[in-house]
């Protein structure tokens, strides 16, 4: 079931490419995501609650607590790192998807979904700055990545698209977004963190819409739009934030990883299958090369 419940997580991450991408129909990319991560950080609230009354109950039983011992235990070991690590992720987050949502405005989302998850062989390089050392397969991935990002986006000219672009400077930002989760959330309540950075991006794009957007943003436009919102909030922020919050408790992360890198398919099949959208056969090769570069970095 939990290998089941990573599969729906992918699909569903996959898809909300296609959301996106119909969402710029209506709204401006800060207006879409500042409604669909204030969405998504609301949506994970019940969620915290659940999860926290379990933990509390657990805790209680097991060390035998009384209530007021347990609220000062837990707020002393998570309630600081939670927070701070929600702002920071959560700036990463807002940077790594508003380029990401700008680029889907001029690429097709299979590519996008495919560049984006470039974010799984760029993460290792960052460890470099961490003084962590590189194994051999991270610069065989990186590699072969590169020849099938070549392929998928340059279209035999040595110049790069404006969306294909601005997806790439996005999976660097996600890098970013992934090393701060990895720091923060062994130390967090994780599920509060996410809404915490769902909170911090939404508040972020909603100053920025109505400086850039506040003339162009209709009641009439959200209602419009209410699908890919909803999709875009709800399942993708939510559901399938706690699918991969329980899933990853009983699977190895390799395995949850690869599975989780499926998004990149989904997110192509969708736009073909949804949107009408296609690739060549050159632009296909190169997303079969980034997803085998992909498989390679997470052996």
């Amino acid at each position: 079931m939990s290998v089941l419940a990573l599969f729906i997580t992918a699909i569903i991450w996959g898809t909300a490419f296609v959301a996106q991408s119909a969402g710029m129909d209506y709204l401006g990319p800060f207006s879409f995501n500042a409604i669909r991560y204030g969405i998504g950080s609301v949506v994970l609230i019940p969620v915290i609650l659940i999860l926290r009354a379990g933990r509390k109950r657990q805790a209680l039983k097991t060390n035998n607590m009384t209530e007021v011992s347990y609220s000062a235990w837990e707020i002393g070991t998570d309630l600081k790192n939670t927070v701070i690590g929600g702002i920071l992720v959560g700036l990463a987050l807002c940077a790594a998807s508003l380029f990401q949502q700008f680029g889907i405005i001029y690429t097709t989302v299979g590519k996008a979904g495919f560049v984006t998850a470039l974010y799984i062989v760029i993460v290792p390089f960052y460890g470099v700055l961490l003084r962590r050392k590189i194994a051999g397969k991270a610069w065989i991935a990186a590699f072969i990545a590169l020849i099938g990002f070549y392929l998928m986006c340059m279209t035999g000219r040595v110049t790069l698209s404006l969306g294909d672009g601005l997806v790439l400077i996005g999976s660097f930002i996600w890098g970013v977004q992934i090393m701060l989760v990895d720091k923060y959330a062994p130390k967090a309540d994780a599920v509060m963190l996410s809404s915490i950075e769902f909170g911090v991006s939404s508040l972020i794009c909603a100053v920025l819409a109505l400086i850039f957007e506040g003339k162009t943003t209709t009641w009439t436009a959200v209602c419009d739009c209410a699908g890919p919102i909803l999709y875009a909030g709800v399942m993708s922020c939510g559901v399938a934030y706690t699918l991969q919050v329980v899933a990853q408790k009983k699977v190895k992360p390799t395995l949850a990883c690869l599975i989780m890198s499926l998004e990149a398919v989904f997110s192509a099949l969708a736009g073909w299958v949804i949107l009408g959208q296609s690739m060549t056969g050159i632009e296909l090769a190169g997303c079969a090369l980034v997803f085998f570069a992909v498989v390679i970095a997470q052996l």
